[in-house]
């Protein structure tokens, strides 16, 4: 298998080259290329990449290229992990909105809906290149956010495509690891879109386990997604992190504004991660990846790298069409659910109804991403504004005017038509 991974400077990549090292059973990877615009980054990631790979005794060939087209070339699987502007935007996306009293945020609110704009065209431009070059039944693996949204623009251009996530994966561990059970034996009923999912049932062997963990272990669990206890006893499910962001919004505001971004932590731990990535002796992944995010990011790929190449595999948790799977979205907004492989495509598990309050919300953050991706493709400062007028954060038309000045300010050297 020939896996090219566009975004492949990245100080992500070592912790996949460590799942391809530790899990090389699982994906027969012959060839793995690194593409990437800045050649200094590369050639640094490419070298502890091959030095690992080297130590683990993995046959897999390790290229590194900044050109597109000879690096998706032939390439069984295509996986994008991009941030255009890099930490810089992110560092804005995380502190523009305050000046409208939102929360800034990397995928979610208005910062999200930067990273979208700044984001789309350049994977489609990306998808394009995969579709001449690389091999014709060439699967894309979107780890690009806002994934959603992203994975909703390739589907429409009509590429074979799907999106993953690290929260289901992160929670299947969590739950295995307060059940004392393998990994392997928790099913998650995980449902929603990107970045606002909830997990309704942890199956273990046939059985549902969630009412048991909410009664016994509440506090825990709540502690886990910070958020009140009360609130996942009303749900009678796990919400995801992300859903603090609505759910204590207020209270998440008032933390970002007296606490450093996000983006300034992991800008210093990408400093260190390169100087490390840099030191010849250094041939396994730094515990200092760890704080860089991602977690399960390499056995969620390999997942469902695996399952594209032919393995028989459980259903894991993707994004893919709707397809009628929540009624009340259109069929071509992406979901994340859990899906198998079968037959050249996913196919979603069925899913129960949602309660209203739920179906509520994933609607109305439906609608935003359906007007963002319009605005992505097409610019236009007016429909910036009537995204984020629709955005459930924002709703109100002069702050939606507001942020969209400060989003095009902020952004305009990334926006063709802007």
């Amino acid at each position: 298998m020939k896996l090219a991974i566009v975004g492949g400077g990245s100080t992500y990549t070592p912790e996949l080259v460590d799942g391809f090292a530790r899990l090389r059973e699982q994906l027969p990877l012959a060839e793995l290329v690194l593409v990437d615009p800045d050649p200094h980054r590369l050639d640094l990631v490419a070298g502890i990449s091959r030095r690992m790979l080297a130590r683990a005794g993995h046959p897999a060939r390790v290229v590194a290229t900044c050109d597109l087209v000879a690096g998706v070339a032939d390439a069984d699987a295509v996986l994008i992990q991009l941030r255009i502007g890099g930490q810089d935007a992110r560092q804005s996306d995380e502190t523009w909105p305050h000046e409208e009293h939102c929360i800034g945020q990397e995928t979610t609110g208005p910062g999200g809906f930067a990273k979208a704009l700044r984001t789309v065209p350049v994977v489609l431009r990306i998808a394009e290149v995969v579709r001449r070059h690389a091999r014709p039944d060439a699967w894309i693996v979107d780890f690009t956010n806002p994934v959603g949204i992203v994975i909703r623009a390739l589907l429409s251009q009509g590429h074979r495509a799907v999106g993953l996530c690290n929260v289901a994966i992160g929670f299947q561990r969590r739950f295995a690891g307060l059940l004392g059970v393998a990994p392997d034996e928790v099913a998650l009923g995980h449902v929603g879109l990107n970045h606002l999912t909830w997990e309704r049932s942890v199956n273990v062997a046939g059985t549902d386990v969630l009412p048991g963990l909410l009664a016994s272990r509440l506090d825990e669990l709540a502690e886990e997604v910070e958020l009140a206890p009360g609130l996942l006893g009303q749900l009678g499910m796990v919400p995801s992190y992300y859903l603090r962001y609505y759910y204590a919004h207020d209270e998440v505001l008032a933390e970002q504004l007296v606490e450093p971004t996000r983006a300034e932590a992991v800008r210093a731990i990408e400093r260190e991660l390169l100087e490390l990535y840099a030191d010849p002796a250094v041939d396994t992944k730094p515990a200092a990846l760890e704080g860089r995010g991602g977690a399960f990011y390499s056995e969620a790929a390999i997942e469902i790298l695996a399952a594209i190449n032919g393995a028989g595999h459980p259903p894991r948790v993707v994004n893919l069409a709707n397809d009628g799977l929540l009624r009340f979205l259109p069929d071509d907004h992406v979901v994340e659910v859990p899906a198998r492989f079968t037959g050249g495509r996913f196919v979603a598990e069925p899913v129960a109804p949602l309660p209203e309050d739920v179906a509520g919300l994933v609607a109305g953050v439906a609608g935003y991403e359906r007007l963002a991706l319009d605005a992505a493709i097409h610019g236009g400062r007016d429909r910036v504004v009537r995204a984020l007028l629709a955005h459930p954060l924002v709703g109100q038309y002069h702050r939606a005017e507001r942020l969209a000045d400060h989003l095009l300010a902020a952004n305009r050297k990334f926006l063709e038509w802007a």
